[in-house]
């Protein structure tokens, strides 16, 4: 089954519309390397729960949006080679410098999944 690679950050939302050309640009390289696909989205419905949220677990402030992504591969060995190739990219290294990104990093989380489930 695939392997995919999820992603979670808040993206103030006056900045958006620059998150989506840089994610564009991404989403390009990435299946220029190989990835099977790849999603950007912004929360639409997301309700905030009593212990724990999307928006507490990215510490999203006044002014912001959530954002999940994820990227599908084949499998976590060429998620590992595609990323090797993306990370070398020089594309990539442009949108993610301190004067082009367009949220904090550091509140971003993401991760590896093994699919249990497809359809």
């Amino acid at each position: 089954m695939a392997y995919i690679e999820g992603f979670l950050l808040a993206v103030p939302e006056a900045k958006l519309d620059a998150y989506r050309r840089i994610a564009r640009k991404a989403g390009k390289v990435w299946m220029e390397y190989g990835a099977l696909q790849y999603l950007e989205s912004v929360a639409d419905d997301v309700q905030p729960g009593t212990q724990v949220s999307f928006e507490r677990a990215v510490k999203c402030k006044p002014g912001e949006v959530v954002l999940m992504s994820y990227i599908l591969y084949r499998s976590r060995a060429h998620r590992d080679r595609v990323n090797k190739q993306v990370m070398a990219d020089p594309r990539i290294a442009a949108m993610t410098g301190p004067d082009t990104c367009p949220f904090d990093p550091k509140r971003m989380m993401w991760g590896g999944f093994k699919s249990i489930v497809a359809f």
